[in-house]
């Protein structure tokens, strides 16, 4: 590829990481939602319409999360030398908590606000983007390692 292909908005290097949080991220919320609490046979709208919400919603929090990783890296805030995945981690965490306050401050939540939902709820939410935060820098590992193998190659 050539380097104006690189250094764009989109890139391999960004598309990779941004769907693989995005997808597992949903994976995730799905499997505790939908399976584990049963929370999405109690919604008031319908199914396809959550799923597609749903998607949408992880999508733009996998590309906010791609897009602070990716900051962080260029402007040096962290390093891959070093503690790499748990920076993304600690950047998914306080994602987390920052959707889960715009969620139950816009009152979408699943659950009724007593006490201990809103406590589990927001500790769903900073596990479920610490792993999406996780997710993207192991996107970026990958793709550097493709990279890598594909110069290589070519040498």
């Amino acid at each position: 590829m050539g380097r104006s292909a690189q250094t764009g908005l989109l890139n391999r290097g960004k598309i990779i990481p941004w769907l693989l949080s995005a997808v597992v991220m949903y994976g995730i919320s799905y499997a505790w939602h939908g399976l584990l609490l049963n929370d999405i046979s109690e919604m008031r709208i319908g199914l396809g319409l959550y799923l597609a919400l749903a998607g949408v919603a992880y999508l733009l929090i996998g590309l906010g999360l791609t897009f602070l990783v990716h900051t962080g890296l260029q402007r040096g805030y962290i390093s891959m030398k070093t503690g790499f995945p748990y920076k993304g981690m600690a950047i998914g965490a306080v994602s987390g908590l920052a959707v889960y306050l715009l969620v139950f401050i816009s009152g979408l939540s699943f659950a009724s606000h007593e006490i201990h939902h809103v406590f589990l709820d927001a500790v769903w939410q900073v596990i479920e983007q610490m792993v999406g935060g996780l997710m993207v820098c192991l996107g970026i590992i990958y793709d550097m390692h493709r990279r890598f193998l594909e110069t290589e190659r070519a040498s």
